[in-house]
């Protein structure tokens, strides 16, 4: 399995916890209150797996690889996904920032958690189309098998030493929480397994 496929599977798993946020927002904007020990929830997932995690792999390990490959980075598909990430990371501190007041029912702050968290449900959801169909193929063409094989290992690395033991597993067993408290169908177990497989800790 490349390490692309392992990427692809994360994105799954991200996808459904997007969903669960879409909805929290939804009743948000249609109740007046925020339900936020599912929202907090959702944001540290996003916060951790999604980004310390996942991006991690992709601007730590992935990215570099590629520009030495010669995907361009300005003005290049390696610059527009970092981009991104960095409006990903703008929604989320937008959305931290209104959760206190959203608790309090202070009807600015839910309406720009829900505003923020519906803009990055859009841009996630594009984003990861982006990679998934675009970025991820060009690197399966550009790589070599020395480059794959270190790239797994350098996930791997990641996982344990950076991310911590049980952490990525941990952040799966909280999406499917997630998923089943608000009646999100849950990514399938063969995702979460390849979504793992950077997770051998034996």
């Amino acid at each position: 399995m490349y390490a692309t496929d392992a990427l692809r599977s994360e994105h799954r798993v991200i996808e459904q916890v997007l969903s669960c946020l879409e909805k929290i927002a939804d009743q948000c904007a249609v109740e007046g209150t925020l339900d936020t020990h599912s929202a907090r929830q959702a944001i540290d997932f996003f916060q951790t797996f999604a980004d310390r995690c996942h991006h991690g792999k992709e601007e730590g390990r992935l990215f570099p690889l590629l520009e030495m490959r010669g995907v361009l980075r300005e003005h290049g598909p390696v610059g527009v996904m970092l981009y991104e990430h960095d409006q990903g990371r703008q929604h989320i501190r937008a959305m931290v920032d209104a959760l206190d007041g959203a608790d309090r029912g202070e009807p600015r702050s839910l309406s720009q958690f829900v505003d923020h968290a519906r803009a990055y449900g859009r841009l996630l959801r594009d984003h990861i189309w982006k990679e998934d169909n675009r970025l991820f193929p060009m690197a399966e063409q550009v790589l070599t098998d020395e480059d794959r094989q270190g790239l797994e290992n350098s996930f791997e690395r990641l996982e344990a030493s950076e991310m911590g033991l049980g952490t990525h597993e941990k952040y799966l067993d909280l999406a499917h929480e997630l998923c089943g408290r608000l009646g999100v169908p849950c990514a399938s177990s063969e995702v979460a397994v390849h979504a793992c497989g950077h997770c051998r800790h034996n």
